[in-house]
């Protein structure tokens, strides 16, 4: 078994890094504490060639593989969550299913832009009635001569409001249950397509996400992205792309409050001597130490798995259940290390443990990602 990394993803890594310290990190904090969208920093990585990175050179991207997109992920993620979510739901949302199913011609329209950096891509499926339940989605989409027209709701939908399109699941043929879902490639603009107000979140405010309106919108036949019907499984296939990178993001967060945590136990004093030298406090370093090597770890290896054309639902999703939980942890304990301290504004830890919280939630749920998981092992019993 072979773990260094390439030349190239060592490049990756130290480039993303000096760009997010020295654009990303410095507007953090007001990012969070504005929920402005940080829309410069995102035409500056277009620049920089970041975001199209595992996508094809002929539609833009610039060929590199997952697991080079997880550290760039990761490393964004450091810096900011709330750049690190809007830039991991662009890529594996928003972007990876037109790769995986578009037409030449859907490609060029539409992921090319995207891949250069001219807009954001979106997906549409949460429903205010169907999270985890992705197959009762009720949007619908009828076929009117050479178009379709959408009507329905979506919500939670990351990047929605400035992306310039977004996929969306419906109902295509209604007596097929999950077999009529469809996907279909909504443009920038369409009538009848509306937003709702960004959300008010616990964390990761700087990334926008809404509800979306769908009232008679009408967009061509050859919108439609893949094979009629075959929506539900395409979104599977796509959600576990996005868990390896919402897997990489619990490790960038995680790694930012490990490093303030180490950083402060070596120079904050109690009863003489740093409070790193106290056994407890030096016993939720070791913890988070290991936390983060072994959620790199399951990581790469589903994004490896995904590079060498090989099945890696199970190991997307164990990877995605232990890096979020494992980074909630170590973000929880960098705070503990800190104080009183650890819950003020004034030191970045407290941040980092509200942008995490969502990583446990978003792109399947610890607990759906269990049954994913425990289906593997024991098949479908009492079915």
């Amino acid at each position: 078994m072979h773990f260094d990394l390439t030349e190239e993803q060592h490049i990756i890594r130290r480039t993303v890094r000096d760009f997010a310290e020295k654009e990303i990190i410095p507007r953090a904090k007001y990012v969070d504490e504005t929920g402005e969208f940080p829309a410069e920093t995102f035409r500056k990585m277009g620049e920089l060639g970041l975001m199209g990175l595992p996508f094809s050179a002929e539609f833009g991207g610039a060929d590199v593989d997952s697991v080079s997109t997880a550290i760039a992920i990761e490393e964004v993620s450091r810096a900011c969550g709330s750049t690190g979510l809007t830039y991991a739901a662009h890529l594996g949302l928003g972007c990876a299913p037109l790769a995986m199913f578009g037409t030449q011609e859907q490609k060029e329209q539409f992921l090319t832009p995207a891949a250069q950096g001219q807009h954001l891509g979106a997906f549409g499926l949460t429903e205010p009635h169907a999270g985890s339940d992705a197959g009762s989605t009720r949007t619908t989409a009828v076929l009117e001569g050479d178009q379709w027209v959408i009507n329905g709701s979506k919500m939670w939908i990351t990047n929605a409001p400035m992306a310039g399109h977004v996929i969306a699941t419906a109902v295509t043929d209604k007596d097929k249950g999950k077999h009529g879902i469809s996907a279909i490639i909504i443009p920038q603009g369409a009538p009848g397509m509306t937003f709702g107000k960004h959300e008010p979140k616990m964390g990761l405010r700087g990334s926008v996400s809404t509800a979306i309106t769908f009232e008679n919108v009408r967009v061509p036949k050859v919108n439609l992205l893949g094979e009629r019907g075959k929506g539900f499984i395409q979104f599977l296939q796509v959600l576990d792309g996005g868990r390896v990178g919402i897997g990489a993001m619990s490790i960038g967060l995680a790694q930012a409050a490990y490093e303030a945590a180490v950083s402060y136990a070596r120079e904050r004093e109690a009863f003489g001597k740093p409070i790193g030298a106290f056994q407890s406090i030096s016993n939720m370093i070791a913890d988070m130490n290991v936390g983060l090597e072994a959620a790199r770890l399951l990581i790469y290896q589903a994004a490896w798995l995904k590079d060498q054309g090989r099945p890696y639902t199970r190991e997307a999703a164990i990877g995605k259940l232990y890096a979020s939980e494992a980074a909630e942890r170590i973000c929880r304990d960098a705070i503990q290390i800190f104080g009183g301290y650890g819950y003020s504004q004034e030191f970045p830890v407290e941040r980092y443990y509200r942008d995490v919280r969502l990583l446990t939630i978003g792109e399947g749920t610890s607990e759906i990602l269990r049954g994913v998981i425990s289906h593997r092992a024991l098949g479908k019993l009492g079915q």
